[in-house]
């Protein structure tokens, strides 16, 4: 018993010895468009990630194809829940109807409610950070509903570091935001 407890007294010391990761938050950034859509209130239901993209490990996708990270570079929130908020934010910007992603915290219920599929949400070494996938606009009534693909990309400088990808990833989102008001939410 006195054994468990120096070991677990070792642990609890060298775990507090090691140096903290470095998080690096998104910047906001102003969509700089204005876009009317058909609805009035826009749920973002779900945004799903691919695993690497919804990890707190920033990834880059190097020359090769392969995904790497480093668990000392994360990012400052939770992806998932991150790239949710930060599309949101854009896309009442950009359309000036009232967004929120779920849970919906409103009394009335949406006019459309939206889903993000993301394929690939990732770092290039090419200095491109790339989005792509799909988005599905529900409607209660049915008869507006839609779907389409998405394939978009910002330029960052690779030598820019995290910071550079996460300014690079805010880009993204707010440029998928208006993608989205003029071809699926109109």
């Amino acid at each position: 018993m006195k054994y468990l407890a120096v070991c677990c007294a070792i642990i609890a010391g060298l775990a507090a010895c090691a140096p903290a990761p470095d998080r690096y938050a998104v910047p906001v950034v102003a969509p700089g468009i204005q876009q009317r859509i058909a609805f009035r209130a826009v749920e973002v239901r779900e945004v799903s990630l691919p695993a690497y993209a919804a990890a707190d490990e920033i990834a880059l996708e190097d020359e090769t194809g392969r995904v790497v990270s480093d668990g000392a570079v994360l990012w400052a929130d939770t992806p998932g829940r991150a790239v949710a908020l930060e599309f949101s934010r854009n896309l009442a910007q950009i359309t000036g109807a009232r967004v929120a992603s779920a849970p919906w915290p409103f009394e009335t219920f949406a006019d459309a409610m939206l889903d993000l599929r993301f394929e690939r949400l990732v770092a290039g070494a090419d200095g491109q950070f790339r989005a792509s996938g799909q988005y599905f606009v529900g409607v209660p009534d049915g008869r507006r509903e839609r779907s389409g693909l998405f394939d978009l990309s910002a330029a960052f400088d690779p030598l820019g570091g995290p910071a550079a990808i996460a300014a690079a990833r805010a880009e993204v989102i707010a440029e998928l935001a208006g993608f989205i008001a003029r071809n699926g939410l109109r």
